[in-house]
């Protein structure tokens, strides 16, 4: 499994004004940062959305903020080329002075965009963040610090600090090689995947209500797959090696599960509708033949699985070394 690199910032703010946030926080991460993008950059903001705006092709940052104006532009359902890492403090009120931290993994050469998000963080801090407060606005941030960091052995570099005038360029990424290599350092007869925000399944159009690993690998498998093909430079898989790999995953056996199901969902200012957002948190050990899976378990921790995954739904980490 090849192809697709994977870039990871961490943004360290402080926070200005008091600021409230939900218990999972992506969504509102997701739309306020994407949001900033769009008013700093769009140049044809009377269009309703991106689709319909004959820049689209040329437009840089189209690939960023179209989620937020549309669903699906292109007919089918395209992976975006980003995921929100939401602070896991969970709902809290944060002081002036406090530390507010979360994370952005961009795929591909999605980096490349990255200036227009760095350009774009004066509005991101201005629009503020979270519930609104008393006089009906949002708290306030400062952005002290941007890090590249490689999640899988903590490496860690400061590519922007408040005050400096030049943004460094993210060096660390992970790559096909790397997964490979912590694949190594894996049990191959059980793992322990800890799901530390909703992690929402369908399998044959209906809602997983029980955690197993065989939806689990399915829709991670179709995921992984739509990413190399958008984002890297993969050669899609066919329905033969698909299934075949799917039915493999049905003999590996959930044989402790720990997770509890989270109502959440979201609501659209664009659609003016909720949707559901909520679904499996806590722990799942699974056994059997791991081999197979093992680098797309580790693939998984980074792109995340299941829907929402923009928001930040769909993170799990991978407990049990040997």
């Amino acid at each position: 499994m090849d192809d697709l690199v994977t870039h990871h910032l961490l943004f360290i703010t402080e926070v200005v004004t008091p600021l409230e946030l939900d218990e999972h926080s992506g969504s509102a991460l997701r739309g306020s940062l994407f949001e900033a993008v769009w008013g700093r950059f769009c140049t044809n903001r009377a269009v309703p959305t991106c689709a319909d705006c004959p820049l689209n092709t040329l437009c840089p940052v189209s690939s960023l903020v179209a989620p937020l104006r549309e669903e699906n532009p292109r007919g089918r359902d395209i992976p975006r080329p980003y995921v929100i890492i939401p602070p896991l403090e969970g709902s809290r009120y944060y002081a002036p002075g406090e530390r507010l931290a979360f994370g952005l993994t961009l795929f591909g050469n999605i980096i490349q965009l990255l200036p227009y998000i760095m350009l774009s963080l004066t509005a991101f801090e201005m629009a503020g963040l979270g519930k609104r407060m008393q006089g009906g606005k949002r708290g306030r941030f400062k952005v002290k610090q941007v890090e590249s960091y490689h999640p899988l052995h903590g490496e860690r570099q400061t590519i922007y600090q408040a005050g400096k005038a030049q943004v460094g360029v993210s060096a660390l990424s992970v790559t096909a090689a790397d997964v490979s290599a912590k694949a190594g350092t894996l049990a191959k007869e059980k793992i322990t995947l800890n799901f530390l925000t909703p992690i929402r399944l369908k399998d044959q159009e209906h809602v997983v209500g029980q955690i197993a690993f065989r939806p689990l690998l399915h829709r991670l498998l179709e995921r992984f797959s739509a990413l190399r093909v958008e984002y890297g430079n993969g050669q899609e898989q066919s329905f033969d090696e698909r299934k075949r790999y799917v039915d493999l995953a049905a003999q590996v056996r959930c044989i402790e599960d720990a997770t509890h199901w989270e109502e959440l969902s979201s609501y659209s200012r664009r659609t003016r509708q909720s949707s559901p957002l909520g679904g499996f948190m806590g722990c799942a050990t699974f056994a059997g033949d791991l081999t197979p899976f093992l680098e797309l378990l580790i693939w998984g921790e980074l792109i995340h699985v299941g829907k929402n995954c923009v928001k930040g739904n769909g993170w799990y980490r991978i407990e049990n070394l040997v």
